[in-house]
């Protein structure tokens, strides 16, 4: 499907005009309003990687067929171009993924198997990985199975999420890739290993938010150390809720595009920048239901601590593919 949006002057016209840096020295967010096969495969080139070791693509499988998780058929050429392994961990809540069998099979029933080998990475349980910032966590525990990975696609669904506001690459990679009891010590800013207590957070949302941080930069330091990871994010079919909800509100805000970046915090920063931003075109195109989801749970929170202790940067040099335009953004 394509999905128009915005003009390059009108995407230049969401960001603050008086950079306090040159283009140059801000890091680059590739965009381009064509949500199909081929543009994810182009933006994913944009980056201008090329990983010869074991290539993981994490994403998430959903908690149902109504859901609004990336489909195979969007994703599956990109998956067959880097001769990737689909990733995904087992989740803290009852449901249709919290434990290895039923998980496989909701895979299977979702046509993912098709495209692509799907490791379960904590099917075997967990390993540590060390927090660089250790303010609420001293270990970020991930699925075993990470270790068998040389470089990783961080390969989000843009949309909202009940607990965390919203949904992007530093979700994905902190919840995404926490195995079960790793997904319990995010959720309670490193109180509780225990998915009996996942949703037992005695330091409140804030404390939360800065666990994903924390957590994301602890996997994005892994895999620098190793070949390498990149980040996208497909906004379309934006609910205010995740895709770990098997019946979400449906989507109010039309689809925008897809966004690429080797810095996570500069994507998920130009997300809510064009989601912020946005203007109407009618017919239903209502931005505030996800903009009251994001702010209720303080969700900018996320990625202005994320931003805090060096994982990545706010301020972003975005490069239009669809017309070779640039423009950044000085909101930070």
């Amino acid at each position: 499907m394509k999905s128009r949006f915005l003009t390059a002057a009108a995407m230049c016209a969401v960001f603050a005009a008086g950079m306090a840096q040159t283009p140059d020295a801000q890091p680059k967010v590739y965009f381009t309003s064509d949500i199909s096969p081929e543009s994810l495969v182009a933006i994913y080139d944009a980056l201008g990687v090329n990983p010869t070791g074991r290539v993981a693509v994490k994403i998430s499988t959903g908690e149902s067929e109504r859901s609004n998780q990336l489909r195979p058929e969007l994703i599956g050429q990109l998956v067959k171009k880097v001769d990737g392994t689909i990733v995904e961990c087992n989740t803290a809540y009852g449901g249709n993924r919290s434990n290895t069998a039923d998980h496989r099979r909701s895979i299977e029933q979702r046509g993912y198997g098709k495209i692509a080998l799907v490791d379960i990475m904590d099917e075997e349980g967990s390993m540590s990985l060390p927090m660089q910032d250790t303010t609420w966590m001293k270990e970020n525990l991930v699925g075993s199975h990470l270790a068998n990975y040389d470089f990783m696609i961080n390969l989000a669904h843009f949309k909202g999420h009940a607990m965390g506001g919203f949904g992007g690459v530093l979700k994905n990679q902190s919840i995404g890739v926490a195995s079960a009891d790793g997904k319990a010590l995010i959720h309670t800013a490193g109180a509780y290993a225990d998915v009996s207590r996942a949703f037992d957070n005695p330091h409140g949302q804030d404390a939360f938010l800065e666990s994903m941080a924390g957590a994301a930069q602890a996997v994005h330091n892994y895999f620098i150390d190793k070949e390498g990871i990149v980040y996208i994010n497909v906004m379309n079919n934006m609910s205010v809720d995740c895709d770990c909800n098997g019946n979400p509100d449906t989507p109010k805000i039309k689809d925008i595009g897809i966004l690429a970046s080797l810095d996570p915090v500069a994507l998920d920063q130009a997300c809510l920048d064009l989601v912020f931003g946005h203007e109407s075109t009618g017919d239903g195109d209502d931005k505030e239901p996800l903009i009251e989801r994001i702010t209720s749970r303080h969700g900018t929170h996320t990625v202005d601590y994320a931003a805090q202790i060096g994982l990545g940067s706010q301020k972003y040099e975005l490069v239009n593919l669809d017309s070779e335009s640039r423009c950044c953004n000085a909101a930070k």
